[in-house]
């Protein structure tokens, strides 16, 4: 039996809005991104985006630099614990409401 061997990073999922439509309004914490911190925006080359490869929801752009779709983004933390320079943090979202007005 051959053995395949994989070498590009691709993320099968598809951003959608989800049963409940926006279902960004139950998040308790929201990401940020430190862009001082963040590897491509950085270098400003396609590097790293391990925030997009293992989100869940699929709400984290493949661009330089990225963004995170907020009216989809459920709060889960995955991005911020896996992201290997530290770049993403998960605060409160009550303190930023007030901020986006």
């Amino acid at each position: 039996m051959a053995t395949k061997t994989y070498c590009e990073m691709i993320s099968r999922s598809q951003p959608g809005p989800g049963d409940g439509g926006n279902t960004g309004s139950w998040r308790v914490k929201r990401p940020i991104i430190d862009y001082d911190k963040c590897i491509p925006a950085k270098t400003k080359k396609r590097a790293c985006f391990t925030c997009w490869l293992l989100c869940p929801d699929c709400v984290v752009s493949k661009t330089i630099p990225p963004a995170i779709n907020l009216d989809y983004c459920k709060g889960c933390g995955i991005c911020a614990e896996e992201c290997p320079a530290g770049a993403i943090e998960m605060v409160d979202e009550a303190s930023q409401t007030g901020k986006e007005k």
